[in-house]
């Protein structure tokens, strides 16, 4: 198991609504041409007419240019600056808590430790259990509604599943085989077939995992050493710490830029840009699970393109003022992207043996715009000042 990797830092991360579907989209765009839709240099988006319903493709390197910046915007005419140069933190905004270091600690652990097997005791809240079921919708089995004896692991109150099914399993004993009773959401584009569906799976729980007791230094050493660097659980908890805390500070970054720098206007490019990116976010995950994209769009009540867009305007803006921050920020500190930072960039994210893939795929203007972001985030946390 390996740390998560990530090309898109967390500023970039999409704003996509939440949808019933579950795992990791791959792009399957096999082609560097352009698509149909582009954005040209005045920021409007120009596009043949296919149906309202209908998407093609984003390329993304389109956009940007060579250095990592938006071609034809000069961030810096359109915010406020601010003094990013030593910013203060709330304590809120760094501070690790022992039991969000020790939900992590946990996590890692549960990708390589056997875990102990618990049969004597009741299923509580938060529990990691193991599980079979088979769903059922009025008597008939249903695809995809079965562990097929293979069983499965959830945590309750951490792993998603439909309405209140994990819950359910709270009280119960391993060993013990019960109905849970769900019903299905009104959007479900896995399959529309079950949408407000109510179904009813057959679960056994074959027992109940724990931890706890694995967790040494020489565990650490063994599984842990050659990815992550650690060596102790000391080293470990240090390293987590560390991650967490740049992350909570990274989400308090954001916030600020979206709600206390000020935004002298938005330019076409980027708000375009975002919309784009959400609607390609749709297309892979239609793509992904061999759905027609407009199938995935009704799914969602959605029947045209544009009240997608429409729905989503106010969190692609504030996504998008983020970006523009960002950009003005680099543009005011002169920073730049070097061949070197791009290499530092995949190894320190773990991504050094996929770089050419990824630069197939996205094309360099986009990693340098990732990297340019990334180094702005960096430098304000470095210099920032702790309340």
């Amino acid at each position: 198991m390996r740390k998560f990797k990530t090309l898109i830092c967390l500023f970039l991360a999409l704003a996509i609504p939440v949808i019933m579907l579950a795992g990791c989209v791959a792009s399957n765009n096999e082609s560097d041409e352009p698509t149909e839709e582009i954005v040209d240099t005045s920021g409007n988006t120009t596009q043949s007419e296919p149906p309202s319903t209908s998407y093609d493709p984003y390329t993304f390197r389109d956009a940007i240019d060579d250095n990592g910046f938006f071609k034809g915007v000069k961030a810096l005419d359109h915010v406020e600056m601010f003094d990013y140069k030593s910013m203060t933190f709330p304590s809120e905004a760094y501070q690790v808590t022992e039991e969000d270091l020790k939900s992590q600690v946990d996590y890692i652990v549960s990708q390589f430790a056997e875990p102990n097997q618990i049969m004597d005791r009741e299923v509580a809240d938060g529990d990691t259990v193991n599980i079979d079921y088979v769903g059922s919708v009025d008597g008939v089995e249903f695809e995809g509604g079965s562990t097929d004896g293979m069983g499965t692991d959830v945590t309750i109150g951490v792993t998603e599943y439909i309405d209140d099914f994990l819950e359910q399993l709270i009280g119960h004993m391993p060993g013990e085989t019960f109905d849970v009773n769900v019903t299905f959401p009104d959007s479900y584009p896995m399959n529309p077939d079950l949408e407000n569906a109510e179904a009813v799976f057959v679960t056994t729980i074959n027992y109940i995992s724990d931890i706890s007791e694995t967790l040494t230094d020489e565990f650490v050493n063994l599984n842990l050493s050659e990815y992550y660097g650690w060596t102790t659980v000391a080293e470990m908890e240090e390293g987590l710490r560390a991650d967490m805390r740049k992350y909570s500070m990274q989400q308090y970054l954001k916030d600020y830029f979206t709600y206390q720098v000020n935004i002298l206007s938005m330019p076409d490019q980027i708000i375009n840009y975002q919309e784009n990116s959400m609607l390609n976010y749709y297309y892979e995950y239609a793509d992904y699970y061999g759905v027609e994209f407009e199938e995935l769009l009704s799914g969602e009540g959605f029947t045209t393109v544009d009240e997608l867009i429409d729905a989503y305007y106010e969190t692609n803006l504030t996504n998008a003022q983020s970006m523009l921050v960002l950009l003005a920020i680099a543009e005011d500190a002169g920073m730049t992207v070097s061949d070197t930072d791009v290499e530092d960039y995949f190894q320190t994210n773990n991504m050094a043996e996929d770089i050419d893939s990824i630069v197939e795929q996205y094309g360099m203007p986009f990693i340098k715009y990732n990297v340019l972001c990334q180094k702005v985030i960096d430098f304000i946390i470095d210099n920032a000042i702790l309340a």
